[in-house]
């Protein structure tokens, strides 16, 4: 029997209709969870520094805010479920990550003998927690984008997307969206569709707000900064001598002595073995340099990646939330580096040798 002639597989039907279909803004929604939560630990942390670390209670009561983050990421699961539409879900998006940033700020107590909110792992358990989410929203975007999903999901969306905007209407850029959709899934899907959207009505767009005009003026600063050429040198530099200057640095505390005062070994031996894993890749990335500049950038990019997703965690549990700052740096400079990487892989493309 020919392959084109083969019998269909019912089990592997059947397990194709037990899927879930996948929901193409599920990244944006675990992007607003993550980025509520990142700032709720960042902002609790800063308020208890300030104020001394306050108890809510009394009469041998300690309301701890873990459990209201519990109370939060049941409100936020509650708003998605009730309610319809990309507006309730985004919010039970950022009502949930409240929530959970209350709750795994408190990660020290719970895996402590003693309930210490000040052991100093926490920090990094509380940066690996949410850069392990930064992963997982990546891997969702990469196969939730509109080429990555099946006809029947893409028509799934973009019903959804009509029906919960019902009640108010469609603007005209929500009607383009649900077309692009549905583009290609057949003629006779395009022209339910479209007659679909005839019998809704229309909406005018809502005003812009401050803080999306904030939003944009970054996207606009950040690709600006990444358009200059001369920016990338500099990165590069730095790329090569930060991770050299923390070998040094702690070799240099192996031989004065300073190193046994230590308390967090394991955090430190950490922070070298990334260090040096950095280092061999930004090192041999610049020596690529002149070779082959697209292979470089590649290994810039991996560089930082390894030092956010693996060295980051032990400095967190050096420096604490200190740490913050080198982080902050760190996507700075991926930033960058991913722009050049991408501009020399369209060369690449456009002009193949």
């Amino acid at each position: 029997m020919s392959p084109s002639r083969r019998l269909p597989r019912p089990g592997l039907d059947w397990l194709r209709r037990r899927v879930p279909t996948r929901a193409l803004g599920a990244a944006s929604y675990l992007q607003a969870f993550v980025l509520s939560g990142v700032v709720t630990v960042l902002a609790v942390r800063a308020y208890l520094q300030a104020t001394g670390f306050p108890q809510l209670g009394g009469g041998g009561l300690h309301i701890a805010h873990v459990l209201w983050g519990g109370l939060l990421m049941a409100v936020g699961l509650g708003v998605a479920l009730v309610f319809l539409g990309g507006g309730p879900r985004t919010a039970g998006a950022i009502i949930g990550g409240i929530g959970f940033g209350l709750f795994i700020d408190e990660v020290g107590k719970f895996v402590t003998a003693g309930t210490d909110y000040f052991y100093a792992p926490a920090a990094g358990i509380i940066y690996g927690s949410f850069a392990a989410l930064v992963v997982l929203t990546q891997a969702v975007r990469g196969r939730t984008g509109r080429t990555r999903l099946t006809p029947a999901e893409r028509t799934a969306n973009a019903l959804d997307l009509v029906l919960s905007e019902l009640p108010g209407g469609l603007t005209d850029r929500r009607r383009i969206a649900v077309l692009r959709l549905v583009q290609g899934t057949g003629p006779v899907t395009e022209s339910a569709i479209v007659q679909l959207l005839d019998a809704v009505p229309r909406r005018e767009p809502p005003p812009v707000r401050s803080w999306q005009r904030a939003a944009d003026a970054a996207r606009r600063l950040a690709a600006w900064m990444a358009a200059r050429r001369w920016l990338v040198w500099p990165v590069v530099v730095y790329l090569v001598v930060e991770p050299l200057t923390v070998v040094s640095a702690v070799l240099l505390d192996a031989v004065t002595g300073q190193l046994d005062q230590e308390r967090e070994w394991g955090a430190v031996t950490g922070v070298t073995v990334s260090a040096l894993i950095t280092a061999t890749l930004t090192v041999r990335a610049a020596l690529r340099l002149r070779g082959d500049r697209l292979d470089a950038f590649r290994l810039f990019k991996l560089a930082l990646l390894v030092d956010l997703l693996f060295g980051q965690i032990f400095n967190f549990t050096v420096n604490q939330f200190g740490a913050v700052s080198a982080v902050v740096l760190d996507l700075s400079l991926l930033g960058v580096v991913t722009a050049e990487h991408r501009r020399l892989r369209r060369e690449a493309t456009a002009y193949p040798r």
